[in-house]
C-alpha cells in the first residue's frame, strides 16, 4: 500500500496527491509516469509524475476527475492509501541545451509540463512558457510555470485571464515574427497538441508531444496504447510517451481515444449511483 501524505484541491475537477513511493521517487525522471490502482478491484490508470522529492521518497501526482477511477481517487484524503503505484514507466524526456524552447501546457497538461520545463531550464535553455485553459478557474500551477519561464503567457478560451484565445495563437504569432525558437514541447488535450503540430510544421520547428492514449498494462504487452509514428506502430507506454509531433498519425489517435467512451460513461454512472446510495444510507 502507498500512503497518501497530503492532498490539495486545485480546481473543481482536479486534485493533487503527495504519495509515499520511495522507489519511484528515487528512479523517476521528468516525462515519466506511474500506473495507479486505487484498490484491489480497481483498474490501472496512467498518471504523470508531476513532481519528485527523492530525498523524502515522495512523488506528486495530479488527477483530473473525468472517469470512474479518477472520481473515486478524488474521494481519498491524507492518511488513505493506494493499492498500487507502479513505475516509473515510459522513457524520460530527452533533455539538452537546445537554445530557446517553447513549452505549451493546455488544460490538465500544465501539471505534466512543469517538471519537463524545469529540467529544460536547468539544462540551460531559455523557456517560453505558454499555458491555457477554458477559463481562469481551470488554470493549474500557473505560479510554478511562471517561476521557471523567461517569457510567460496565459490564455483562456473565454478571456477570463490573460489573453482570450488559445496557446497555439501565441505560438503562431512568435513564429510569424521570426522569433528564435529551437524546439517546441507540448502537453495537453489531443486537439491542442494536434493544432500545435499544424502550427509549427510550416516553419520546420522540431515539435515534441507527450501522448496519453488508453493504456492497460503499461509494459508493452497489451498493445492498447499503440500509436502510429512515421508509419510505424509504437507503444506509448514503452516507446514514449514523447514523440515527434510531426510524425504522429493524429487521425488514428483521435479515433482510438474514443474506443471505450461508452464503457467509461457506464462505469462512471454506476459509481455515482453507488456513492449517492451510500450518502442516502448515512443520512
Amino acid at each position: 500500500m502507498y500512503k497518501i501524505l497530503a492532498t490539495e484541491t486545485l480546481t473543481v475537477n482536479s486534485k493533487l496527491f503527495r504519495v509515499e513511493a520511495p522507489y519511484v521517487a528515487r528512479k523517476a525522471r521528468p516525462g515519466q509516469f506511474v500506473v495507479v490502482v486505487v484498490d484491489e478491484q480497481g483498474e490501472r490508470i496512467p498518471l504523470t509524475v508531476a513532481d519528485i522529492d527523492a530525498g523524502a521518497g515522495v512523488i506528486t501526482i495530479i488527477v483530473q476527475q473525468v472517469g470512474k477511477t479518477t472520481c473515486q481517487m478524488a474521494t481519498l484524503e491524507a492518511g488513505d492509501s493506494l493499492a498500487v503505484v507502479a513505475g516509473p514507466m515510459g522513457l524520460p524526456s530527452h533533455l539538452g541545451n537546445y537554445g530557446t524552447v517553447a513549452c505549451l501546457g493546455g488544460g490538465f497538461g500544465m501539471a505534466a509540463m512543469f517538471p519537463i520545463a524545469r529540467a529544460l531550464k536547468q539544462a540551460g535553455n531559455k523557456i517560453i512558457g505558454i499555458i491555457g485553459a477554458r477559463n481562469l478557474d481551470l488554470l493549474i500551477w500557473e505560479d510554478r510555470l511562471r517561476g521557471i519561464s523567461d517569457e510567460f503567457y496565459v490564455t483562456t478560451d473565454d478571456g477570463s485571464k490573460g489573453r482570450k484565445g488559445f496557446v497555439t495563437q501565441v505560438l503562431q504569432e512568435k513564429l510569424e515574427a521570426k522569433e528564435k525558437i529551437d524546439l517546441v514541447f507540448g502537453v495537453g488535450p489531443v486537439p491542442m497538441m494536434r493544432a500545435m503540430t499544424r502550427t509549427t510544421l510550416p516553419y520546420g520547428v522540431k515539435t515534441i508531444v507527450s501522448l496519453n492514449p488508453v493504456m492497460i498494462d503499461a509494459t508493452g504487452l497489451c498493445g492498447v496504447c499503440r500509436v502510429t509514428v512515421a508509419g510505424e506502430t509504437k507503444f506509448a507506454c514503452v516507446d514514449g510517451p514523447e514523440f515527434d509531433a510531426h510524425q504522429v498519425d493524429w487521425d488514428q489517435l483521435v479515433a482510438r481515444q474514443a474506443l471505450f467512451v461508452p464503457e467509461e460513461k457506464l462505469a462512471l454512472a454506476r459509481f455515482q449511483e453507488r456513492i449517492a446510495a451510500q450518502a442516502g444510507a448515512k443520512a
